[in-house]
């Protein structure tokens, strides 16, 4: 009997293999809106419905469906007219990266008015890292957002994603959403010591396995050491790294790689290989790791590694003064020192790392090598391809898909440099997948910090001093970690004022899985000690923790102090943290949901200040130009994974061209596209990338007009842009036809514009909540959220509040549950969604978000940054409220319910004593 299925009511005979599950099945056969998050049912990013039910694809054998009916989400529309749930899914721009969103769509389809009744039951198998869930439920119910556009007004406005129909169709391409003729797969083999030399590796029994084209081992890697890290100067980490090495560092470092015609017989070949391990000694403890006589990690020289102090495993370190916090300890009424910890947390973008290579052939006839990556930085990956393999940059083509989520995660080349190799030495595609347990131990986490903070004032309430002492765990490598640390004590130390401050901090070695740039960089370590130990000042002065903050945050136009003194290109370029403290004070008068009887309820406040852009530079270029159909297209290349640059683009674009956004179309995230993009992270997106698009959008309405006048033998200042056309003394000609005769002219009608993300401007956010908790059992009920966002100009208040709700609920995971865990030797224990605990649309509140009324005289049109902060002060105003509520100061991270429970029974039980 022949196997027989149909697919979006299409037939299909090709039987599976054994054990295929339904969810690469359909893959292979064109159905990329099936997506792969979690490999183990607890995403819900495969779901599809089998005869009209929903199941979880990945754990679902294509066996089963023989003689049945599969929808995906391709199939949910008819007749070329979007289903209901599509349709309001648009109206509600309920999704940021996407990823998610087809098996949101595939569920919300089949649930009936009662499960519609009761969502956070029918969303159990469904998770979202993006949106914070508001956004989705808007969707569900019915909620329109979006407003239709308009010409020249799009600034302001909440105008759609113009990838929205590709994304609830299934039609959005990420990174592996296309078919690449003769692909080759890749699978890594992983070391299982924390810290070991390879004394041989056999790769022989491995080449047997029918289907294997290649194994690569340290004998094949470049002898070069570069770090994964991408920034726009490479000297801000250090050269630690090797391709394949033969020392491993941590658990999980890949050893071998392994390429062949599938994926399970490159899985079958890694299992063959032989290494042989010489285990060496480990440190897992930073403090332990800088003590004399501890383990070297990086046996490196320091001045050509720019590792600060190999010997001590201290990869980058600061110390800084201003003033004297002796001085002012002793000038101060009271003194509060405390020591606060942070864990590890993953990015958990649903679209793990990977890239596809392929060699394709120039205009010009030469063959280049093209690298399709989820990745945040094509350029800076391009940049390092070439300088590891010695490759001219014109022979390397870098681009992006739309990415799944990032976060800071894709910050890195961990995953482009292995397949570059196989493609070269293979000429053939090569693609490399990682699996979720390999994002756990193979790619980054947040840095774990320790920080000690001692911090006095006087008695009228004014700060005198503040000192802090923060080591950071970076892992096995460097990447970020000097930066992440730098950061860390900058701004976190600059929003208050005081006479004498001091920071010592150092970012450590240690034979653990590698720390990575993460949604903050460091500050929401250092806020949560910093905010914490600010609410206990002012309790031991007896005043309002808000009215402390109040009299000591820095004002407008006052200088920033950090441990270096003054950054020369930072500015306070629009103020509005007063107007945020004015918020949570109106917040606190209003009343909010009664908390269950017997349960203590406390409020707590925290705010943080994060500079919109990281120092030393970050560069972007744009061009826009003229079609001949009188529209226009704009070329960026930041990259487009949820944070909404492309929208925001547009409407830059639009609003400088009298032009709808619908005429504007982005190509992006390419190196083929723009001369550089530094890349998208440090909240650029709109501030450096979107400043660069102002300046070409500008240019071009300038030569348009200019040629306009010409053509037309007007005056210039007679000359207007219209949506499609210029009007000149009554006379009006369409873009189009200005098009042709420019063109005919010999003229092109395009632009270019660059910012090299210098001055910088400071954003500023905080964070109130309300709680209550049951001291039988520790489980803790958000009664209230309000969070007020100065981000300047607010490009696109719909798309702005998704980031910030969304960066909110990141932040609750961190804060509550969310923990990557090691066991004593090094390995990560946590490498499932179902033991690493992400927040689901049951854990995250509704948030009530203000945004300020300011405008940044250096942001694009008055805006500010506001990706990353609204993370910041999430869980010390967490914290800060469940010591109001209980009155236990807890100073390590997550804030879990058996962690509070043992809190308030260790304290019950000594008072009972």
């Amino acid at each position: 009997m022949s196997f027989g299925i149909h697919i979006n009511e299409r037939p299909f005979d090709a039987e599976p293999r054994p054990g295929q599950c339904l969810r690469t099945y359909l893959r292979e056969r064109g159905w990329f809106g099936v997506k792969k998050g979690c490999d183990a049912g607890d995403c819900g990013a495969c779901t599809v419905h089998v005869d009209g039910r929903p199941v979880h694809s990945c754990l679902f054998p294509a066996l089963r469906a023989a003689g049945r009916s599969v929808t995906t989400v391709e199939g949910l529309a008819t007749d070329g007219e979007l289903h209901p749930v599509q349709q309001k899914f648009l109206d509600a721009q309920g999704f940021q990266c996407g990823f998610c969103t087809a098996g949101y769509l595939m569920t919300t389809a089949a649930l009936d008015d009662e499960q519609l009744g009761d969502l956070p039951r029918a969303f159990k198998g469904n998770l979202c890292r993006c949106t914070g869930y508001r956004a989705i439920e808007d969707a569900v119910r019915g909620v329109k957002h979006v407003e239709a556009p308009c010409a020249g007004a799009a600034v302001g406005r909440n105008l759609p994603a113009p990838a929205g129909p590709q994304v609830v169709t299934g039609t959005a391409r990420y990174t592996f959403d296309i078919d690449v003729p003769g692909l080759l797969h890749m699978k890594l083999l992983r070391s299982p010591h924390p810290h070991a030399r390879i004394t041989a590796i056999d790769t022989a029994a491995a080449l047997r396995v029918p289907g294997v084209h290649l194994v690569l081992t340290h004998h094949d890697a470049p002898e070069r050491h570069y770090s994964s890290a991408r920034h726009e100067h490479p000297t801000e980490d250090p050269d630690d790294t090797r391709l394949l090495d033969d020392t491993v560092r941590h658990a999980g470092q890949r050893v071998a790689a392994v390429v062949a015609d599938s994926e399970a017989a490159a899985e079958e070949a890694c299992r063959r290989v032989e290494v042989t391990y010489e285990v060496l000694p480990a440190v897992l403890d930073p403090e332990e790791a800088m003590l004399p006589g501890a383990p070297v990690v990086h046996a490196k020289d320091a001045g050509t590694a720019r590792i600060s102090r190999p010997q001590n495993n201290v990869v980058g370190e600061v110390h800084g003064e201003t003033g004297s916090v002796e001085e002012g300890f002793a000038e101060a009424d009271v003194v509060y020192e405390e020591t606060f910890r942070t864990q590890r947390v993953q990015h958990a973008s649903l679209e793990t790392h990977g890239a596809v290579a392929w060699f394709e052939e120039t205009d010009e006839g030469a063959e280049r090598i093209v690298v399709r990556s989820s990745t945040q930085t094509p350029f800076l990956t391009r940049r390092a391809l070439c300088a590891l393999f010695d490759l001219p940059m014109e022979q390397v083509r870098v681009l992006a898909g739309r990415v799944g989520g990032g976060f800071g995660g894709k910050q890195e080349m961990i995953v482009e440099d292995i397949v570059v190799l196989a493609a070269m030495r293979l000429h053939r595609p090569v693609k490399l997948e990682y699996t979720r347990a390999e994002q756990f131990y193979g790619a980054t986490t947040r840095h774990p910090f320790t920080v000690r903070v001692k911090a006095g004032a006087r008695k009228n309430g004014t700060l005198t001093a503040i000192q802090l002492r923060v080591v950071s765990n970076t892992g096995a490598y460097g990447n970020h970690g000097p930066a992440v640390m730098f950061h860390s004590v900058g701004e976190s130390l600059a929003v208050y004022r005081a006479p004498h401050k001091k920071a010592d901090g150092y970012s450590v070695y240690t034979h653990a899985v590698p720390a990575g740039a993460f949604r903050g960089y460091g500050l929401g370590q250092v806020v949560f000690a910093m905010e914490s130990v600010m609410d206990e000042l002012a309790r031991l002065l007896g005043m309002d923790p808000l009215a402390f903050r109040e009299r000591n945050i820095i004002g407008p136009g006052e200088a920033m102090t950090g441990p270096g003194g003054e950054e020369e290109d930072l500015h306070i370029a629009g103020y509005g943290l007063d107007q945020c403290l004015a918020v949570v004070r109106d917040a606190r008068r209003e009343s909010a949901q009664p908390a269950p009887p017997g349960w203590l309820v406390g409020e707590g406040t925290a705010l943080s200040m994060i500079a919109t852009g990281p120092p030393g530079g970050h560069l972007a270029d744009a061009r826009i130009g003229l079609r001949a159909d009188g529209t226009y297209d704009l070329a960026v290349g930041t990259a487009e994974f949820g944070n909404g640059t492309t929208t925001v683009h547009r409407q830059i674009a639009a609003g400088e061209l009298a032009a709808t956004v619908d005429r504007i179309t982005v190509r992006q995230s390419d190196t083929d596209v723009v001369k550089h993009d530094t890349g998208a992270f440090g909240s650029t997106g709109t501030v450096v990338a979107g400043k660069a698009t102002l300046r070409a959008s500008r240019a071009l309405a300038a030569k348009i007009l200019d040629f306009a006048a010409e053509h037309l033998g007007a005056a210039r200042e007679e000359c207007r842009l219209d949506e499609d056309a210029v009007e000149c003394r009554r006379r009006r000609v369409l873009l189009k036809e200005l098009y042709a005769a420019a063109r005919t002219a010999g003229q092109e009608l395009a632009a270019d514009g660059h910012f090299g993300g210098t001055p910088r401007s400071v954003a500023f956010n905080a964070q109130w909540f309300r709680l209550a908790v049951d001291p039988g059992t520790g489980e803790i009920r958000v009664l209230r959220s309000v969070h007020a966002a100065d981000a300047g100009k607010v490009m696109n208040p719909m798309q702005c509040r998704g980031q910030i709700e969304g960066g909110i609920a990141q932040a609750l995971g961190a804060t509550l549950f969310e923990n990557v865990r090691l066991n004593d030797r090094g390995e990560v224990t946590t490498t499932a969604f179902r033991q690493y605990r992400l927040p689901q649309y049951a854990d995250i509140p509704r948030t009530e978000v203000h945004f300020m009324e300011t405008s940044d005289a250096i942001g694009p049109l008055g805006a500010k940054s506001m990706s990353e902060s609204p993370f910041n002060p999430v869980a010390p105003a967490f914290a800060n409220a469940l010591r109001d509520a209980t009155g236990i100061r807890f100073t390590e991270l997550p804030l879990t319910r058996d962690r509070v429970w043992l809190a308030l029974d260790r304290r019950a039980g000594t008072a009972a004593g």
